[in-house]
Parts: structure tokens; C-alpha cells; sequence
């Protein structure tokens, strides 16, 4: 059981609609229904919010890295107006054949995450979509939560999952109430 005040996202199909074609441009990046609700809804439980995403578009030549940025600025503009804070992005922009050290599974974005934090983020929640996502999670002793939108259907058949008994959630929102009612979490601390 997950005991710290962290939760780590993944982005595309956990955040946002996923698509086999990339999400290119802050156009086409649109929220999944309710799920900027359920980041508010962790940070107003006391939970520091992260992000770690595949982003191989930009290794594959489909959008730069301003466009990423033009891309989470507005994931965290609606956060914000909502009343929430995700707190920092980590992204890999490589593609699978680069053999870098932070494309999921690899551990490198949770690596550099520990680094800001300056402590370990063993037993902390891990939401994804992916197969990667929930390996990146148990390789770095988290507590990894698969939710069913994104490529989230298609992972629940993965002997993996059920070898490891990964817990699934329809979306972001029902992984959200599972940690709030999970947690001993009683202060509510959103960083700036």
C-alpha cells in the first residue's frame, strides 16, 4: 500500500485521448472526460501531482519540443483553473531504437524525479495506460495503477498485469478515489 503524498502520471490515454497517430499539437491534445478533475481532487487531498510521458513524436519528427510545451501548457492551465497544480513533467522525447535510459520502462524520468525530490519515491502511486507504464513502476517499487482508457483495455490481458495482481480502474477519476480513500493523507499540501 502506497503511503507517501506522491502520485506519478502518465499522460496520453490517462490525462488526455490517446491516439495511434500522436498527440502532434495542443489542438489535438483534449482531456479525457473528468480526469483534470481528478488531479484537483489529489492535490486537494494533499498530494503532489507528477507527470512522466513517451513523448517519441519529437524523436520521430512529428512536432518540436515547443510544441510539447505548447501542449502541457495547456494540460496545466486547465489544471490550474480548476484549482489543482501538477507539479513538474518529465518527458522522454526518444524513440524505441535510441536504447536511452528514460524511455518507459527504462527508469530515468522516476530516477530524475527522486532527484528533485531528493528522496525515494519507493511506494509511491504510479497511474498508466501501458504495459511500460505499470514494468517503469514495479521496477522502481511503486504502486502501479492501470487505468482502462487509452491502451488500457488492450494492457488488462497482459500476464503481468494479473501475475502481479495490478489493480484496474475504469479511468483517472476512479484510480483518484481509490487513493483518497486509500491514503492517511489529511493535509492538504500543494506545492508552488
Amino acid at each position: 500500500m502506497a503511503k507517501k503524498n506522491i502520485v506519478v502520471l502518465d499522460r496520453d490515454g490517462v490525462i488526455n485521448e490517446d491516439s495511434d497517430a500522436y498527440v502532434k499539437s495542443a489542438d489535438e491534445w483534449q482531456a479525457i472526460p473528468g480526469s483534470i478533475e481528478a488531479i484537483v481532487k489529489l492535490c486537494n487531498g494533499g498530494f503532489r501531482v507528477f507527470v512522466a510521458t513517451n513523448q517519441s513524436g519529437i524523436g520521430r519528427g512529428l512536432f518540436d519540443k515547443n510544441t510539447l510545451q505548447k501542449m502541457h501548457d495547456k494540460m496545466n492551465h486547465l489544471v490550474e483553473d480548476a484549482g489543482g497544480k501538477i507539479e513538474r513533467i518529465f518527458y522522454c522525447p526518444h524513440t524505441p531504437v535510441d536504447a536511452c535510459d528514460c524511455r518507459k520502462p527504462a527508469t530515468g524520468m522516476l530516477d530524475e524525479l527522486e532527484l528533485y525530490l531528493d528522496k525515494s519515491i519507493d511506494g509511491t502511486y504510479f497511474i498508466g495506460d501501458s504495459l511500460s507504464d505499470m514494468q517503469l513502476a514495479l521496477s522502481k517499487n511503486c504502486q502501479p495503477l492501470l487505468v482502462l482508457t487509452g491502451k488500457g483495455s488492450l494492457t488488462r490481458n497482459e500476464a503481468d498485469i494479473s501475475a502481479n495482481h495490478i489493480p484496474m480502474f475504469t479511468d483517472l477519476a476512479a484510480a483518484s478515489d481509490f487513493i483518497l480513500n486509500d491514503s492517511d493523507t489529511t493535509s492538504c499540501t500543494v506545492n508552488s
